[in-house]
């Protein structure tokens, strides 16, 4: 009656008649049907307080509740006198308190009921009971959040269901065991709610630069749970299939190979791709799931550009608008930058709509069956990018780096989270992140194996997806060498002409263009045609133009310094080192706006791009220098009726003295020393290749008219000498002509350190002029190498030039006193009865070639008294104190003035003369002389200098202060015409 009352809404009248029936039982000793009268009492108690929440309610109904079960503990003496067992009240009764008590803050008396229920579970009998027994407990540890222990009881509310043969009990059994997961740490990935716990975690673990926080790395992998987590996969797989959910059991399968692959046998892992294969039957074409099975995906890299695809910043007010650009390919900020390590600044990564680009992934199968991935391709959730599927097949245990690709569609940002993969029939999204979480794990140890590192693969360094930006179509420029893009094989100091062509492969018009050099021996590219590439602009997509380049190979720089002089049978091959060799760099660009796009007409201006083209050249030995040494020689003037003057034979071959042929071209004579200079400069070449070398010398001389007084242009004349063969392992000596001239003051700048200048002679002056003179000296070394060339020739095609520029200067280094400084002092003769003009002659500044009569020719007659006089010029800034000696000699070189037998009588002091000679002027002396005998005769002047200055000194070379100094003018010819 009190039970029918509490249906009827009457706690009050309940509550009477549960008062007589406790009162019924006591009487009859009956603990049974006394607990249930107690137990509905609380009951009307609780309903007439309906909404109230007492402290003394409580305490009441908690009091009352542990008398009802204690009661029904009491009552199991007599259960066989029921036809009911009490257990089933009393674990009813105790499941009523834990629901009343379920509060956090009551959560240990709540785990006392529980646990207490749970114990007498083991007394049902009827599995259902059991059952409805597990669930409830496992709901009420729900409620008090204690996750681990509701998913305990779930899964032995699934095994109550796995006993139950039916496909609907499989069903529930999936259902509840799918509760489970998030406790135990093998959900699926489509479980995970966008706003959930865990998710968050994962992406606020991350610290900055990419590293994981210990805690949430430990939240995420808890390595120890690894066997009862298989059990729950395993459980799921297996309610799954009896449940006839295909996609259900591919996900548990994917889970427990992809996660526990280590711990699974062989046959274990075959047995799970058979039931991957198998659920993949059942499913629908095109079928997707959110949990990923193998192969492991990680990103390897991302490309960067070709040399061809150079992007760089564009700058449109400037005209070199690429300057200050960095070129670091597709990466507009470099990704070596130093500076804070927990910056999160991300690379910036520029790609090019309609241009294909490529990303490496490395995948790895760490189980020990074939894997065959039907397509794997690029996962671009922005919808600006298509993806190229590729299909990769990969052997037990290894792992492969595979090129993916696609081309972006429009200018945007792209994100790549990961690669999108069918296989096992069942297409799913592998993450990077997840992968990257996976082996920060293994290397904490917080998981069990990392499966690159099982499969072989080295440990790569994490790399992060860099922000990517498309940017509207840009020109592209596709280079090639005409005639091959292999290296082009040329001797040292070879001559080569190439073509490149440049082709605009993209789909925009290219309207600027710069050529420039980079790299190493630039000097060797001697010309490129940089107005042909503009006169070509604006070039179409399509449109090809083509460079001519002009090479020439350069010196190879050997370790050792008596290498150039080796010579081996046939020849060595030097190749050049990586990085030495030239390279041509071609910043062009597009449009400064976006024709084909409106929309970015206000954005930036697009980039530009900058094409690298190496000039591929394999040098190979040339012609080796042995050694250059300075050959000179004199040849004496014949004294004639005024002083010579400087005689070029391109003036005049027949007006010039002894120079009939044009071979004599450099030959000069020296107006001061009055004889013809040869000067050669001798370099010793070995040839130590395998084939033949032809060596042509050519000097060029400047042309001028006879009279000053004519104007016009001085044109170069080249002048050509007979071709010298080299024999492959030979050696030949060449002879390059020298052009013979001096400077025309001999100053103390070339001999005076800055270190010994005194405070007079280091004014502003000195310095200066020793400035000048020091730069006229390397001015005229330069002016002296420039005009000779050195050429050769091997076979038809092969030619080029020998740079001699070093071999000229280490040779006039021990020699430059004296081809480029005159000699302090100067002397010359000449017939004085002939002379019409003796003061204005004697000027060595008179550009007039010297002209005989036709019946002298320079000649004087025998036994006849010759006047003659002997110019002796000072080319010092300081006047010069001298004692003068004329000496006369036969054809036999004897004295023919003195002693017994002398031939020539004479009329003057010859010997002994003293005289003194202002700076930068000159002095006469006459005598004169009486010839017996018809015949040749030399004339020679010499002097000794009295109080010799350090300047002289320096340039006789004197060791000590109290030498003599020395100076000897040349031989003069005298041509003594006559009868005995």
């Amino acid at each position: 009656m009190g039970d029918y009352c509490l249906l009827a809404g009457s706690p009050v009248d309940a509550n009477a008649h549960y008062t007589t029936a406790l009162e019924l039982a006591r009487l009859t000793g009956d603990f049974f049907w006394y607990a249930g009268a107690l137990e509905g009492n609380v009951c009307a108690l609780l309903i007439d307080r309906m909404g109230e929440k007492d402290s003394a309610v409580e305490d009441e109904v908690r009091f009352r509740y542990s008398s009802v079960i204690s009661h029904y503990r009491k009552s199991f003496i007599q259960e066989h006198a029921q036809r009911v067992s009490p257990l089933t009240f009393e674990l009813e009764a105790t499941l009523k308190m834990a629901r009343f008590l379920c509060r956090r803050e009551l959560a240990k008396e709540v785990v006392g009921y529980l646990t207490s229920a749970a114990d007498g579970a083991k007394s049902l009998i009827d599995a259902s009971d059991r059952l409805v027994l597990y669930v409830e407990i496992a709901r009420l540890y729900g409620t008090l959040g204690y996750q681990r222990k509701a998913a305990f009881f779930s899964r032995q509310v699934a095994q109550l269901y796995l006993q139950q043969d039916n496909r609907l009990a499989a069903i529930s059994a999936m259902q509840v065991l799918a509760m489970t997961t998030r406790a135990y740490r093998v959900q699926s990935r489509a479980s995970i709610a966008e706003d959930s716990p865990s998710k968050k975690e994962v992406g606020s673990s991350f610290a900055e630069g990419g590293k994981m926080l210990h805690q949430s790395v430990v939240s995420l992998f808890e390595s120890q749970w690894s066997t009862l987590q298989m059990v729950v996969l395993r459980e799921i797989l297996l309610s799954a299939v009896r449940a006839g959910d295909p996609l259900a059991a591919w996900g548990a399968a994917a889970r427990l190979l992809r996660s526990y692959y280590p711990l699974i046998t062989p046959a274990g892992q075959n047995g799970l791709a058979s039931a991957l294969s198998n659920s993949a039957d059942r499913l629908p074409s095109g079928t997707r799931c959110a949990d990923p099975a193998l192969p492991f995906i990680r990103l390897y890299s991302f490309p960067m550009h070709p040399s061809q695809m150079d992007i760089v910043k564009r700058n449109p007010a400037r005209e070199d608008w690429w300057a200050g650009a960095a070129n670091t390919g597709p990466f507009i900020y470099t990704p070596f930058s130093k500076g804070d390590a927990n910056t999160n600044t991300k690379q910036e990564l520029i790609w090019i709509v309609g241009e294909p680009v490529q990303i490496l992934v490395e995948l790895a199968n760490p189980c020990g069956f074939d894997l065959r991935v039907d397509s794997i391709y690029l996962s671009v959730p922005s919808g600006n990018f298509d993806a190229f599927p590729v299909t990769v097949n990969l052997p037990p245990n290894s792992s492969k780096v595979v090129t993916l690709s696609g081309i972006p569609t429009s200018v945007g940002t792209v994100t790549i989270p990961g690669c999108t993969v069918h296989c096992f029939g069942v297409i799913t999204e592998h993450l990077f992140k997840d992968v990257d979480n996976l082996l920060l794990g293994a290397t904490q140890g917080l998981v069990l194996s990392d499966p690159f590192r099982c499969c072989g693969s080295a440990r790569l360094k994490n790399i992060s997806v860099p922000n990517i930006s498309v940017v509207p179509p840009l020109p592209l420029l596709v280079s090639r060498v005409v005639g091959g893009d292999g290296a082009i094989i040329l001797h040292e100091g070879e001559i080569h002409d190439l073509w490149i062509s440049l082709a605009n492969a993209g789909t925009v018009p290219v309207e600027q263009a710069h050529v420039s050099l980079s790299g190493k021996n630039q000097d060797s590219v001697i010309s490129f045609a940089s107005e042909t590439l503009n006169s070509a602009l604006p070039l179409r997509p399509g449109a090809e133009v083509t460079l001519p380049v002009t090479l020439r190979a350069w010196r190879h720089v050997l370790a050792d310094a008596d290498t150039a002089g080796r010579s081996g049978s046939g020849g060595t091959v030097r190749h050049s080192k990586d990085g030495s060799n030239p390279t041509l760099l071609i910043h062009y660009a597009g449009p400064l706006t976006n024709i084909g796009d409106p929309a970015t007409n206000k954005s930036a201006v697009p980039p530009g791009r900058r094409l690298v083209v190496p000039l591929q050249i394999c040098v190979l030995q040339g012609l080796s220098f042995v050694k250059a040494r300075l050959l000179s020689m004199e040849i004496p003037a014949q004294v004639g009726e005024n002083l010579p003057k400087p005689v070029h034979i391109e003036d005049s071959p027949t007006e010039a003295l002894s120079s009939p042929t044009k071979m004599d071209g450099l030959v000069k004579i020296d107006p001061f020393r009055g004889s013809w200079g040869l000067r050669f400069l001798e370099l010793e070449l070995s040839n130590p290749t395998d084939v033949v070398f032809e060596i042509t010398v050519s000097v060029q001389l400047e042309n001028s008219s006879h009279d000053h007084r004519v104007s016009g242009d001085r044109d170069a004349a080249e002048y050509g000498y007979p071709k010298t063969r080299i024999d492959r392992d030979c050696s030949a000596r060449v002879l390059i002509p020298l052009e013979h001239f001096k400077l025309p003051v001999l100053d103390d700048s070339f001999f005076v350190k800055d270190n010994q200048a005194d405070g007079a002679n280091s004014g502003r002056n000195s310095s200066f002029s020793e400035r000048n003179t020091k730069a006229e000296l390397n001015a005229s070394i330069k002016n002296l190498i420039s005009k000779i060339k050195v050429r050769w020739q091997s076979g038809r095609n092969s030619s080029g030039e020998l740079n001699i520029k070093d071999a000229i200067q280490a040779a006039l280094q021990t020699s430059v006193m004296d081809v480029l400084l005159p000699d302090p002092l100067t002397f010359c003769f000449r017939l004085s009865r002939y002379a019409l003009e003796p003061e204005n002659s004697s000027s060595h500044n008179s550009p007039n070639v010297q002209v005989h009569s036709a019946a002298a020719k320079g000649s004087v007659l025998a036994h006849e008294m010759t006047p003659m006089e002997v110019v002796v010029r000072n080319n010092t800034k300081e006047k010069i104190k001298m004692s003068l000696g004329i000496t006369c000699r036969d054809v036999a070189g004897e004295n023919c003035v003195e002693g017994t037998k002398a031939t020539v009588l004479c009329s003057g002091v010859l010997s002994g003369i003293t005289v003194e000679v202002p700076s930068l002027q000159e002095i006469k002396h006459s005598f004169s002389l009486y010839f017996l005998v018809p015949g040749e005769y030399t004339l020679v002047a010499a002097s000794v200098i009295d109080d010799a200055n350090d300047i002289l000194r320096a340039r006789a070379r004197t060791k000590s202060s109290d030498e003599p100094i020395f100076c000897r003018g040349p031989p003069y010819h005298v041509r003594v015409v006559g009868t005995a």
